[in-house]
C-alpha cells in the first residue's frame, strides 16, 4: 500500500526531503499561492501548525501556479512572501503542478486517495487540503472555501487517534 512517506518532494531551499520524515505525524497537505483571493488563509494555517505542531502536526505548503497565475514567483520570491507577509514556520516546498501529466506525483497519488465535491479528482484552485494520518493515508479532503480553521475538530480527532494508538504500543 502506497502512503504518503512513499514520496520526496523539494523545498523552496533546493533540499530534496523525504516525506518519510514526518512519519507519525498527521499532516495537512496545502497547494498555496501569493496572490490568490485564499491566500489570506496563510494566516489560519500557521495558526493551525503553532497551535498542534507540538502534538505531532505540521502542514506541508506546495506552491502552484496552475490557477490563473497566482503564484508567479521563483522559490525565493515565495519564501520571501511566506516570511515577510505571513511568518510561515510551516515546511514549504518548491512550485508543483497538481493536475495533469506534469503533476507532482504526490499530487497524482493523493487525488486518487480522496475525491472532491461530486467524486472530482482534479484540484479545482489553491488551497485545496487533505488531511492525512499518521500512517501516511488519507483521511479528507477540503476545499479551496473550507478556512484552515474549520479543520481544528477534525485535526484534534487525528491526534487523538495518532495518542490513543501510540498509547497501546
Amino acid at each position: 500500500m502506497t502512503s504518503i512517506y512513499s514520496f520526496s518532494a523539494q523545498a523552496l531551499s533546493g533540499e530534496i526531503i523525504d516525506l518519510s520524515r514526518y512519519g507519525g505525524q498527521v499532516l495537512l497537505v496545502v497547494n498555496v499561492a501569493s496572490q490568490c483571493g485564499f491566500t489570506p488563509q496563510y494566516q489560519g494555517l500557521e495558526s493551525l501548525y503553532r497551535e498542534y505542531r507540538d502534538r505531532g502536526f505540521s502542514i506541508l505548503g506546495f506552491p502552484c501556479d496552475q490557477f490563473g497565475h497566482q503564484e508567479p514567483g521563483d522559490a525565493h520570491e515565495i519564501a520571501r512572501f511566506c516570511s515577510s507577509s505571513y511568518e510561515i514556520s510551516f515546511p514549504m516546498f518548491d512550485k508543483v503542478e497538481v493536475n495533469g501529466p506534469g503533476a507532482h506525483p504526490l499530487f497524482a497519488w493523493i487525488k486518487g486517495e480522496k475525491a472532491g465535491v461530486l467524486g472530482t479528482r482534479n484540484i479545482k484552485w489553491n488551497f485545496t487540503k487533505f488531511l492525512v494520518d499518521r500512517h501516511g493515508q488519507v483521511l479528507r479532503r477540503y476545499g479551496s472555501t473550507t478556512k484552515p480553521d474549520a479543520l481544528r475538530k477534525d485535526i484534534e480527532e487525528a491526534l487523538k487517534a495518532q495518542a490513543a494508538s501510540l498509547a497501546t504500543k
